[in-house]
């Protein structure tokens, strides 16, 4: 499914990041992460290529809005996983974001992911 591509998770819950990692490498991806905290997502964004991105909302740090602003001037494709919906700042952008509340299996996610993915194809 996702051909050695790179998938990045941003969790700060060790077993859902974990999970959703696992998934990715049953699929054929390469998961970098789980990673807690948005600064670490950033710091990873300037030096790792990704080819999309699991995140979740509310991290140990703040909340996700800058690592998807940066990932939507990217062009990558993202899934927002959530417990809390979207934070303000993301909600007032009027940008459309594929959101998945928790709980939700792994599998529907990592499902989901690949669909973004297709709907932008890399190149």
């Amino acid at each position: 499914m996702f051909q050695a591509q790179s998938i990045l998770i941003v969790e700060d819950e060790p077993f859902i990041g974990f999970e959703l990692a696992e998934v990715v490498h049953r699929r054929g991806g390469h998961a970098i992460g789980p990673i807690p905290t948005v600064a670490e997502a950033l710091a990873l964004l300037d030096n790792t290529a990704i080819d999309a991105a699991i995140l979740d909302v509310q991290l140990l740090d703040r909340d996700i809005t800058p690592v998807v602003l940066q990932l939507i001037v990217m062009r990558t494709p993202i899934i927002i996983h959530t417990g809390t919906g979207l934070p303000e700042a993301l909600r007032s952008t009027g940008i459309a974001l594929p959101v998945v509340t928790k709980p939700t299996a792994p599998e529907k996610i990592v499902d989901l992911l690949s669909a973004e993915m297709k709907k932008r194809p890399l190149g």
